[in-house]
């Protein structure tokens, strides 16, 4: 069975004063590990050999947290190179590399752990680093590795019969190697690797728990070769407890070097102190000698309800994220981080393409030399995540509980909730952990009457103990799908926040502490599937939102004018915008974390939001905010245009200004224009029927003339026609054809000056309808003097029209004109007439040109109104 190999180093290119690569030969969590030269040349190389010639089944590299090379290349050798020089090189044999992560997702706060499979037999192993990942922190260009582990078998050791043997019992029980039934058993198998010779364990324990989980795992075994499986269970169990030690005490380790190197020596002290009270207790606890020595039954207790308080975690270097390797009990969930896989997936990430080298005796080198290893990245939970599975126990699998208590916590929740069990006890977490939802509202409801009951003189730091560890569980409750469960937990928060913190004058800090750890999974609940939760956990936000002490912290608005995600639920989407519209109402801009700046932001863009519900609270926000700051609010829209007015919500929203402001609306504009523009027409009707009346009774005049003019003519002629057959011409014929004799057909009026030479003088000089165009000196209508500048004039290249006035301009002068905005603007040409000499509207209609013109009160910059117009009678339209 693979096993950790020991080793020693050879050789190295060289390292830092203080950092010798000898230091990875120990496996601690106080190591410090190899460092290069300042500003060093690359590659560099560390040579280490080992006990023996040995056959490598996997190499773990721990990487320094921002001393990080971009690869590591492996080399194996059978034996040693007198001198290392490069012509010497082949002496190697090259295995391939792996690649590291730059860390920058982690602000260079996490180390990373890689874990390499391979096959290779040797007895010396070469490693060479390359060009290092650039970073603020590595200001001197350097490498390092904080730790190597090599795990292997004796290169001698004949595995030909016990392989037979293992197929040989497989095919009499009927198991294939590919049995998923068998996945994850290990007892008897060649290539199983235990959990306690992988390199997180040794990182993380502390060395003198480590060895007794090694001989206490001795025993086990012992225990299943002689079928006492009872005692093997408990030897199981006390190794996982101890596991948890073993970690604190590491912990408490690292915080103490800390101390010492700050010369902080009375917190060094104290760290020795609390070290010592721990480990006595916990030796005590798990009856640990008795073990060890006399081999008895192991009772195990139950954990306190409450242990000395953990002093603030080692610095930032040693913390972990996803992905990382980081110390678990500074993790709130470890195991479900172990779980989470990188989103980065490196070539020497993924295995090459041959079958796993833990299930191959020997693999064929690949053609091509630049081979990734295949690693797995390990986090240092997942060596005391994993146990012993001698006994085929699965570590998901809850244990069996009693009757009508919950069942024990399973190996997952133990190491997640260990920070909580070692404040409030494993009686009462395991009720908050359990399977039925009945035992998880009791747990609320006892860690609800503990909190209430809490003395007033209970030391502080126990009192934030107890407070973190109970807004753990209600951060997990609040999850809970079950109505009941979740109330509790939302009972127990208020209570927190209104009466334990008040009461035991706790700061503000763990005030924020239960809004940053709750707020984002009840704004998540706002978005469920279930209507009544959705409702519940609005209102609870929104009560939260209120309280004294959660108001002065402006928290929740700031988390509430976060952008909407575009992949989230149309539920989740509805309830922060109504939740904003509401807290919106009630705490108002004024120092409560809701701004012009960030509330107008967030419904600028809940404007264009997928959802009709969200777009249209997000109108209803705009227009609050308007009545509150109408100078500010304009300038996060679009410009009130006919553009912007294209858009339903955005033609709402000024139509709402217009109503704040008492300001028209278009729609009453439109409306009074369309009113007026019905009585111009029905003014323009009544005009145009009393003019016709008057050209009637002016037809008739002339026709009763013409007819006693025919009769005279008649009377007199009589004797002369009686025997002639020619017909006198029709009656109408003789006024039609001198009638528009002596008449201007433009401004009507009548003169017996009129000649055609008397006309065209008229024409040129005085008809007040006409006028000179100033460029080619032609006489064209007023009317169309616009038109003629555009289309007609000789010089019309030199003329533009204005959108604005509908006028000619000259080219030259229209960008100005334009940009000015000083001339009026014009109406439509069914609405109004617009006059190109004074530039101004008046009603439509050509009697309404003559009336603008020649009228008394009509154009006053008509330069031919110097003599009085005589208007003659209009001409007739036609027969009656």
């Amino acid at each position: 069975m693979p096993h950790k190999i020991g080793f020693v180093v050879v050789s190295s290119s060289g390292h830092e004063d203080g950092f010798s690569a000898r230091e990875l030969m120990l496996h601690a969590p106080t190591v410090s590990g190899w460092r290069s030269p300042r500003f060093c040349q690359f590659p560099q190389e560390i040579v280490v050999q080992m006990v023996g010639r040995c056959r490598m089944r996997k190499l773990q590299l721990l990487a320094h947290q921002y001393m990080i090379p971009s690869k590591v290349e492996f080399y194996v050798s059978e034996s040693l190179p007198e001198c290392f020089a490069p012509h010497q090189a082949e002496r190697f044999r090259r295995l391939g590399y792996v690649s590291l992560c730059d860390n920058e997702k982690t602000g260079c706060r996490a180390r990373e752990l890689k874990s390499v499979h391979v096959d290779a037999v040797g007895q010396f192993l070469k490693l060479v680093f390359h060009q290092n990942h650039t970073n603020k922190y590595n200001i001197y260009n350097q490498v390092a590795l904080v730790a190597i582990n090599i795990i292997g078998d004796p290169a001698d050791l004949d595995e030909s019969n016990l392989a037979s043997r293992e197929k040989l019992i497989d095919h009499y029980l009927g198991h294939s190697t590919e049995d998923p039934a068998l996945e994850g058993t290990c007892t008897g198998k060649s290539d199983y690797i235990s959990p306690l010779d992988d390199l997180a364990f040794d990182m993380y324990q502390d060395p003198e728990v480590a060895q007794i989980i090694r001989r206490l795992d001795e025993q086990k075994r012992e225990a299943v070769q002689q079928e006492r499986y009872d005692y093997a269970k408990k030897l199981k169990q006390a190794i996982a407890d101890l596991q948890k030690v073993g970690e604190r005490l590491g912990r408490y380790e690292v915080e103490k070097r800390c101390a010492v190197e700050k010369e902080d020596y009375d917190l060094a002290k104290h760290k020795k102190r609390q070290m010592e009270q721990y480990r006595s207790r916990a030796y005590a606890q798990l009856e640990l000698h008795s073990l060890v020595e006399a081999e008895l039954p192991l009772t195990r207790s139950a954990s306190p309800r409450r242990q000395p308080p953990a002093l603030p975690p080692p610095a930032q270097e040693e913390r972990g994220t996803e992905n990382r390797l980081a110390e678990p009990f500074l993790q709130e969930k470890p195991s479900v981080r172990a779980l989470n896989a990188s989103p980065e997936h490196h070539a020497a990430d993924r295995p090459l393409p041959t079958t796993h080298p833990r299930l191959k005796g020997h693999r064929e080198p690949l053609p091509h030399d630049e081979r990734p290893l295949p690693a797995a990245r390990k986090l240092p939970g997942a060596a005391a995540a994993e146990p012993d599975k001698s006994d085929g126990d699965i570590s998901e699998v809850p244990r069996v509980g009693a009757v009508g208590e919950p069942e024990p916590l399973t190996e997952k929740a133990l190491r997640e909730a260990s920070s909580a069990i070692d404040v409030l006890g494993e009686t009462l977490v395991a009720g908050a952990y359990s399977k039925t939802w009945s035992h998880r509202e009791d747990a609320l409801l006892a860690l609800y009457e503990q909190l209430a009951g809490m003395p007033v003189g209970t030391p502080k730091e126990e009192l934030k103990s107890v407070l973190r560890a109970a807004v753990f569980l209600v951060r997990r409750a609040i999850r809970d799908i079950v109505t009941p469960v979740f109330q509790a937990s939302l009972r127990l928060l208020k209570m927190a926040i209104t009466q334990y913190i008040p009461r035991h004058k706790l700061s503000k800090v763990e005030t924020t502490h239960c809004v940053e750890r709750t707020i984002p999974v009840l704004l998540a609940r706002t978005g469920d599937s279930s209507a009544r939760l959705r409702v519940m956990a609005s209102n609870f936000i929104q009560e939260m939102a209120l309280f004294k002490e959660v108001k002065s912290l402006q928290m929740i608005p700031a988390y509430l004018v976060q952008p909407l995600k575009a992949n989230a639920s149309a539920h989740l989407a509805m309830s922060q915008m109504d939740l904003l519209a509401r807290l919106l109402k009630d705490l108002g801009t004024d120092g409560t974390g809701f701004t012009v700046d960030n509330v107008m932001k967030f419904a600028a863009r809940a404007l264009e939001h997928r959802v009709y519900e969200v777009r249209e609270t997000a109108v209803r926000v705009v227009l609050h905010m308007y009545r509150q700051h109408r100078a500010l609010v304009p300038e996060y829209l679009p410009p009130d245009d006919s553009a912007a007015r294209k858009n339903v919500l955005y033609k709402t929203i000024f139509e709402g200004f217009a109503k704040i402001d008492g300001r028209p609306t278009e729609d009453a504009e439109i409306g009074a224009q369309k009113k007026a523009v019905t009585e111009e027409a029905e003014k323009q009707k009544k005009e145009e029927i009393k003019v016709l009346q008057g050209q009637l009774a002016v037809l008739k005049e002339m026709q009763a003339e013409v007819q006693e003019k025919e009769s005279e003519a008649a009377s007199t002629e009589r004797p002369d026609t009686l025997g002639s057959g020619a017909a006198p011409p029709s009656a109408p014929d003789a006024p039609e054809s001198h009638y528009l004799d002596h008449l201007c057909i433009f401004c009507g009026e009548r003169s017996e000056a009129f000649t055609e030479e008397g006309l065209d003088l008229h024409y040129w000089k005085r008809c007040l309808m006409l006028t000179r165009c100033e460029h080619c000196r032609q006489v064209v209508e007023v009317s169309s003097l616009t038109e003629h500048l555009l289309t007609e004039c000789d010089r019309k290249d030199g003329f533009g029209k204005c959108f604005r006035c509908s006028e000619a301009v000259p080219k030259e002068d229209l960008p100005r004109h334009i940009k000015a905005k000083d001339c009026h603007p014009a109406k439509p040409e069914r609405l109004a007439n617009r006059c190109p000499l004074c530039h101004e509207n008046f009603p439509p209609g050509e009697e309404a040109w003559k009336a603008h013109l020649m009228g008394p009160a009509g154009c006053t910059m008509n330069l031919r109104r110097t003599h009085v117009l005589h208007k003659a009678p209009p001409p007739p339209q036609g027969e009656d």
